[in-house]
């Protein structure tokens, strides 16, 4: 394969990529098969764009803890977010996107604008889980006691003043239409700031630069096909300010051709164990040695989270023992393995118990508590 452009190696070093490719190739293989049958499927995926959204940030240079970013997610930020953070949950909403679509989605027209912020619309995009982990931290004595703010855990005052700010948006627009103002060009809009964005950067022309990449690799393995997409944005730079994505889009691509039906790939988690020096090199051939062994190291360490689970939920069980066949007890033990957090009105709603009732399930199973707050807490199995 001819290289199409500069910052891939041109021929391919097929004898230096033959090892690695193997490794990734079979250790996504099996993670994916693995998964695809796996009692804890749900939780683990859930976990894991927690954990790949907050390792994409590692790799810049920037520490997010990972509770902080479920507490964020959750809307009970302990503290102000910080930019780091708020980065985070980007990266983690534009996972759950990803991974919530069709497996072509993600690049294709449609979602490519999305992705980049081009298109407002709705029509195409997945509906984003943006509480998909169920998170609800009401306070234990009353289930919807507000939170800190006078907003309610769960964002439901939110969701109302959403509505009427749309309300007011649309009487605003038509009484502009009746004033005769609708008619008139709207004033010109300025998308990037010149202080933060080069404006001579073509967005366009990288980017369809950088898809013809990606199509000239439909012959090759998936994850070397992965591999490349990911090294050419780097080379190529298609987007300004949207390193992640391109990392993203490569996890994308495993979905599009078959390797990973069962989940999306945490290749950001997988590059923290591959040395800068080895990301970064000169030498393109080292640059794609070390994307494939990001790939293995990405599905060897989702296999290890997913035996760590799969072992908590083991123990979890032997509680059980001797209880009796009408306990709540089963049901909450498959609800905190498919969560990172939950919280006391979380398990009531699920269960369909009493808050209080929840509290004490919790204190039977020993969960570890997860927050340090008095109020509004959680719990983890790990």
């Amino acid at each position: 394969m001819t290289s199409p452009r500069p910052g891939l190696p041109d021929p391919l070093p097929w004898a230096l990529l033959a090892r690695p490719l193997a490794s990734a190739e079979d250790a996504l293989a099996r993670l994916d098969e693995r998964l695809r049958t796996s009692p804890i499927r749900d939780g683990w995926i859930a976990r894991t764009h927690f954990g790949d959204a907050a390792a994409a940030l590692w790799l810049d240079g920037e520490l997010v803890a990972l509770e902080d970013l479920v507490l964020h997610d959750a809307r009970l930020d302990a503290r102000a977010p910080t930019h780091e953070l708020t980065r985070a949950h980007a990266v983690l909403r534009e996972r759950r996107r990803i991974a919530g679509a069709d497996p072509g989605w993600a690049l294709s027209d449609t979602g490519l604008a999305i992705l980049r912020g081009r298109n407002a619309g709705d029509e195409g995009l997945p509906r984003e889980a943006g509480h998909e982990t169920g998170l609800a931290f009401e306070d234990e004595g009353d289930e919807d006691a507000p939170d800190a703010e006078g907003v309610d855990a769960s964002g439901g005052d939110r969701t109302l003043a959403d509505a009427f700010a749309a309300v007011d948006a649309a009487i605003a627009r038509s009484n502009r239409a009746l004033a005769g103002e609708a008619s008139r060009p709207p004033p010109p809009r300025r998308d990037r700031d010149s202080l933060v964005y080069d404006l001579d950067w073509d967005e366009e022309a990288r980017l369809a630069e950088w898809r013809r990449v990606v199509d000239r690799t439909r012959d090759l393995p998936p994850t070397l096909a992965a591999a490349i997409a990911h090294t050419a944005w780097g080379a190529i730079e298609p987007l300004q300010r949207a390193p992640d994505l391109g990392r993203l889009l490569a996890a994308a691509l495993l979905r599009e051709r078959g390797k990973a039906h069962a989940h999306l790939p945490c290749l950001a988690e997988g590059a923290k164990a591959v040395p800068r020096e080895r990301r970064r090199h000169r030498d393109a051939s080292v640059r794609l040695v070390a994307e494939l062994d990001a790939i293995t190291a990405a599905a060897e360490e989702g296999m290890k989270q997913h035996n760590r689970w799969l072992t908590a939920r083991t123990l979890l069980m032997r509680k059980l023992a001797g209880r009796r066949s009408t306990s709540r007890l089963p049901e909450l033990v498959d609800l905190v393995i498919s969560r990172p957090l939950v919280s006391a009105g979380m398990i009531a709603e699920a269960l369909a118990v009493t808050p209080r009732a929840a509290l004490n399930l919790v204190a039977e199973l020993d969960l570890r508590e997860t927050t340090g707050r008095g109020r509004f807490r959680a719990w983890s199995v790990l």
